[in-house]
């Protein structure tokens, strides 16, 4: 029976029932299955009474498409059966195919580039010899105009330090007014609670 019901998988019907009689007394199992039998004499049952399940193993797909529009609804002992397919027909492989490797640069980060891409080989280094040299030119003090404003730009002006900052330290001390010092806060007097 279970290598019967592995050979039909896609050709099961899952039957929920509201009738628990089906799963306890042989005479409501046999007139249920005749029901079926009527469709398809080699169809086979497989009973889940906790789920009030019954899946209903057919030869072809024929058998089981007809028997669930037939029965689908309808009445078995006052009450309602309701069919569904155990599985979905699937054409070709049921497994989830990779997307086709065409699209693929489009996903970020791409998992692989796209065909005909190259890696592009890294460019040589421009040297500006004429900024070089005017650079080489400043000296201590003097200014250099890299950018000329206009009406609607600044200019871009370069100051050369006059004097190394480790040499400055006594000269430029002496000038500048001390740093003050930062007075901290002095926390209130503590005061005990009030008792209520």
């Amino acid at each position: 029976m279970h290598l019967k019901a592995m050979k039909c998988n896609h050709y099961c019907l899952v039957v929920s029932l509201a009738d628990v009689e089906v799963f306890s007394k042989p005479e409501a199992q046999a007139s249920f299955e005749a029901l079926f039998h009527s469709f398809d004499g080699d169809a086979t049952f497989q009973y889940f009474k906790s789920f009030r399940r019954v899946r209903i193993n057919f030869t072809n797909a024929l058998t089981a498409a007809e028997a669930r529009v037939r029965l689908h609804k309808s009445d078995f002992n006052g009450k309602e059966l309701r069919l569904h397919f155990a599985q979905s027909v699937h054409i070709g492989s049921p497994r989830l195919e990779p997307p086709k490797p065409d699209k693929q640069f489009l996903i970020s980060p791409p998992a692989s580039p796209p065909v005909g891409w190259e890696q592009a080989q890294d460019a040589m280094p421009v040297i500006n010899y004429d900024l070089l040299c005017a650079i080489s030119k400043l000296g201590p003090g003097e200014k250099y105009e890299l950018h000329s404003g206009t009406s609607t730009t600044p200019s871009v002006v370069v100051h050369v330090c006059e004097k190394d900052q480790e040499s400055s330290n006594s000269e430029e001390d002496e000038g500048r007014s001390p740093r003050p010092k930062i007075i901290q806060t002095r926390r209130p007097d503590y005061t005990p609670a009030v008792l209520q």
